[in-house]
């Protein structure tokens, strides 16, 4: 292990060179539908059951809904200008959107039909971000443009903002742990950080490399934090409880700029290469500590921004720059030959 002088944390540095793919092409099965609004940057799915897929049009402000037996789309027209970044789904079947260019949180009952707009409680939170939910009435979420993190009461509407204190650290992707903490993917820096929820302290984690640019983030089952580093092309773990670094270059290396990423319920991590056109859909197993997949999006993907994982379904969705939405069958872990 190399051990770098002056930093808390250590590094494990591993570059991918030639390798054989244990998964191929014919393995990860990728099927897109072309969404009938054209130009407007359908992304962030949020997966409500089997046959319910809701997602943001970006360019083109609103909330889309697909279903997947009849393939059929629709959608609610937001408020000209909304910019609607990311949106997620409660138990009780609302979605929450994160109204990007309107300094909201926005909430849609498909029962009745009802929109509900939550202001940012003070004017330098214009952008908010990408949500997630604690399941306890909470909505963490990232405000980029504005440096801040974001906690939501649902009950109450009530909303708390956490400076980051790195100047332009530009919060993006964010995660909760187990035990309720958010991480943070800081992309305007070459940091993670996570809060506190009790006490609202946020603390910044420098990454070992200084020109890093970590953009998403996820969660293994071990508490391990796994990162894209979209600037210069690798795949990293941190170890939350160690404070150890691991890192892989991904199969692109430089040209990668890895961009989405997920996990799935075998702890393999996936992510998406938006450097190579078309964009490549990579997969990773942290327990062989190689990658073992990567498929051409069929569409070119222009770019993937965000996906998610669906247990019940093994599967990935993710929204494109070619105005795609994309369903990712995935293939059953299989141990890797190591003859």
């Amino acid at each position: 292990m190399r051990k770098f002088a002056g930093m808390a944390a250590s590094l494990l540095m591993v570059m991918a060179g030639s390798q054989s793919w244990k998964a191929s092409a014919a393995d990860v099965v990728i099927r897109e539908w072309v969404v009938p609004y054209p130009n407007s940057r359908p992304r962030d799915p949020c997966v409500a059951d089997d046959n319910t897929v809701w997602f943001v049009g970006q360019g083109g402000h609103y909330l889309g809904k697909f279903e997947v037996d009849t393939a059929h789309f629709s959608r609610v027209l937001l408020a000209d200008g909304a910019g609607p970044h990311n949106c997620i789904v409660d138990a009780a079947g609302q979605i929450w959107y994160a109204g990007n260019r309107q300094a909201l949180i926005g909430r849609y009952d498909p029962r009745t039909a009802e929109l509900h707009r939550i202001a940012m409680p003070e004017p330098a939170a214009r952008d908010p971000h990408t949500l997630v939910a604690d399941g306890k009435g909470h909505i963490w979420f990232t405000v980029q443009a504005a440096n801040r993190v974001g906690r939501l009461h649902t009950a109450t509407e009530k909303i708390d903002l956490v400076r980051v204190p790195t100047a332009r650290a530009r919060p993006y992707g964010i995660v909760l742990a187990a035990d309720g903490t958010p991480w943070v993917a800081l992309f305007g820096t070459n940091r993670l950080a996570r809060v506190d929820p009790n006490t609202l302290v946020l603390k910044e984690i420098e990454l070992p490399r200084s020109d890093a640019q970590p953009r998403r983030i996820a969660l293994g089952r071990n508490g391990n934090l796994w990162y894209v580093d979209y600037a210069q092309g690798f795949l990293g773990s941190y170890s939350t409880t160690r404070g150890v670094f691991k890192e892989w270059r991904t199969p692109s290396a430089g040209n990668s700029r890895p961009y989405a990423m997920t996990i799935d319920s075998d702890d393999r991590i996936w992510f998406v290469e938006t450097g190579p056109q078309p964009n490549r859909l990579v997969g990773f197993d942290p327990k062989q500590e190689k990658f073992f997949s990567s498929t051409e999006i069929p569409s070119g993907g222009g770019a993937v921004r965000n996906m998610v994982y669906y247990p019940p379904t093994h599967s990935l969705w993710f929204g494109t720059d070619t105005n795609t939405l994309a369903r990712v069958t995935l293939p059953p872990h299989k141990p890797m030959d190591t003859r």
